[in-house]
């Protein structure tokens, strides 16, 4: 068993997360039971998670996607309501991270998937309000053939990408950013890099990649997002003691 605060102050620290140019509050977001046993990962904090969680008998629920952004209306949704109403049910807390997650250079979505796909993590990418969220990913000897790239992250996302093959024949070089990161794209072909791996598509993609020589490959939002989150459980229950489960709620986005 261990203190909620204990493991929000250990992952806000491991993370960088305070003062992080956000769209919304990282780190502790509801505050339930004092003490975890377990700890549930999943993408985004939505009602299903949350029923699941307290099924499970969880008290925390970490997450990617928390439940408040900047651009939200300030007055409750019923949506909203009925999230809260189930955290508050459960005596669960809701912790999150966002772009700290992403930016990570070892536990981050944009490394981890380097990682995954055998790419070597070099130069930060992806600039987002003056950070970098996003990682190159450097292939060894004389790089990948675009099939074999594709074929790549088909394996480690569950389903094959979106892809507009329209690069060199040999990649050596790919921007990496997970989640709706398409508006990279523009920086990835100033940068001459290869190809460019996002989780969203945006219309422009096509027309973009063809005319700037490179392959644009989107993963989908979600598949592209479970990575960190999962390990950052793993790290958890490696530290506290405590059990970690993902709870796996797929979405084709």
């Amino acid at each position: 068993m261990a203190h909620r605060d204990e493991i929000v102050a250990h992952l806000d620290e491991l993370l960088g997360a305070p003062g992080w140019p956000d769209h919304g509050p990282n780190g502790l977001q509801v505050p339930g039971a004092e003490q975890v046993e377990l700890v549930i990962t999943g993408v985004s904090a939505h009602l299903e998670l949350f029923e699941r969680a307290a099924t499970l008998g969880a008290q925390m629920v970490l997450c990617h996607h928390g439940v408040f952004w900047d651009k939200a209306p300030r007055a409750m949704s019923l949506a909203l309501k009925a999230r809260l109403a189930a955290l508050f049910g459960g005596d669960l807390s809701l912790v999150a991270y966002h772009l700290p997650l992403d930016a990570h250079p070892e536990l981050g979505n944009n490394a981890l998937i380097c990682a995954a796909l055998g790419l070597e993590r070099t130069e930060p990418f992806a600039e987002h309000r003056g950070r970098s969220i996003g990682w190159i990913g450097r292939a060894g000897g004389d790089g990948l053939a675009p099939d074999d790239l594709l074929e790549r992250c088909a394996a480690i996302f569950g389903s094959e990408p979106l892809a507009f093959l329209e690069g060199p024949a040999s990649v050596r070089t790919v921007g990496v950013v997970s989640g709706g990161g398409a508006g990279s794209l523009a920086e990835a072909i100033e940068r001459g890099l290869d190809a460019f791996l996002t989780g969203e598509p945006s219309e422009p993609a096509m027309a973009d990649a063809r005319e700037g020589g490179l392959h644009f490959l989107a993963g989908g939002h979600y598949a592209t997002e479970t990575f960190g989150v999962r390990r950052l459980g793993e790290l958890v229950a490696e530290r506290f003691g405590i059990e970690h489960r993902f709870v796996e709620i797929s979405n084709p986005v």
